[in-house]
């Protein structure tokens, strides 16, 4: 989703800026783990976006396991014939990346979703385990799960204990009204006499703020405003009080989908690295260091890109925009003094 002087609340962000009451309910834990309901699938199919509330449109999508890939595998995994994903969506999950299904109790969104798809490749069965956002790196530490499918960002501080196989750009993105015509061109110029909110406290607010003060000293001026919660913000951009909405871009595309139908449909309108003007930031599959997982991981994660189900995925969460050409081993990550 520069320096992440705040990844967490920016995770926390995307949760209160997207989670609904019907989403949240169904969210239960029993010492901060939960079991995921189990999904029933013909063999050779992996369906995503099922029971997601309207947050994906639901796609059947063929893969099954390529033994040349799962015999990289290390013994431990491949005797146990599954592979325990960790996903940190508790309390309240965080549309679309992971959140309980329209079921009450199935845990869907991109995350587990795209886990079950590196499951298939690896010939193994997905077994969810949801978490709070602490707990799924406890998770992972104990061995208690395999593999974190939860948003990570890959930054070289947790390259001391964590190996990455990355799968999604980390991006910002702007929101604005469909019948806007503004474009961010991704240099801040063009916010100039613009008004833009942003939540306090996290990585964009501090961009967003470099910016602004960038600006003031070329004589031109950026507009901030805060508000208490995102139906506060939606209806600021509503009424015009605001130009854009500066936030996570798996959010932007979420609200995108929700409200194409209503009087006031918003758009992306541009997006920006969550590691700053310098760096791609990249999302990943967070195993142990020296699991030996990473490298199967990312040689399953290419099978996909390279046969059409990583596309369909992304596109079935209205994340094209978010798509890696190559899913790469410990990636140049958020530097120590940006992480």
């Amino acid at each position: 989703m520069p320096s992440h002087i705040s990844r967490r609340s920016l995770i926390r962000g995307i949760t209160a800026a997207t989670a609904v009451a019907t989403l949240a309910t169904g969210i239960t834990a029993c010492g901060g783990d939960s079991e995921a309901a189990a999904r029933t699938e013909t063999a050779g199919t992996v369906t995503v976006g099922q029971l997601s509330n309207g947050a994906a449109e639901e796609t059947e999508l063929k893969v099954s396991e390529v033994k040349s890939i799962s015999a990289e595998l290390p013994a431990a995994v491949r005797r146990s014939g599954r592979l325990v994903i960790g996903v940190g969506a508790l309390p309240s999950g965080s549309a679309p990346l992971n959140f309980v299904g329209s079921d009450q109790k199935t845990l869907t969104g991109s995350e587990p979703d795209f886990g079950r798809l590196v499951a298939a490749v690896l010939g193994l069965k997905p077994e969810i385990r949801n978490s709070t956002w602490e707990n799924l790196f406890v998770g992972v530490d104990s061995g208690k799960v395999d593999v974190a499918f939860s948003n990570v960002t890959d930054t070289e501080e947790r390259k001391k204990k964590y190996e990455f196989a990355s799968y999604r750009q980390d991006n910002l993105a702007f929101e604005v009204l469909k019948k806007n015509t503004w474009k961010f061109d991704g240099g801040y110029q063009s916010l100039a006499d613009k008004t833009v909110s942003v939540g306090s406290g996290t990585n964009q607010e501090k961009i967003l703020l470099e910016w602004k003060a960038k600006l003031a000293k070329e004589g031109k001026k950026l507009t901030v405003k805060y508000f208490p919660d995102q139906n506060s913000i939606n209806l600021a951009l509503g009424s015009g009080r605001i130009d854009a909405f500066f936030g996570p871009n798996p959010s932007v595309a979420y609200r995108a989908r929700q409200t194409a139908d209503t009087p006031n449909p918003t758009r992306n309108a541009g997006t920006f690295s969550g590691a700053g003007e310098t760096l791609q930031g990249l999302i990943a599959a967070t195993a142990k260091k020296d699991s030996g997982l990473a490298e199967p991981l990312a040689d399953a994660i290419n099978y996909l890109i390279e046969h059409g189900q990583y596309a369909k995925w992304l596109a079935a969460y209205n994340l094209s925009n978010e798509a890696v050409a190559k899913s790469e081993v410990n990636p140049p990550g958020l530097p120590l003094d940006n992480s």
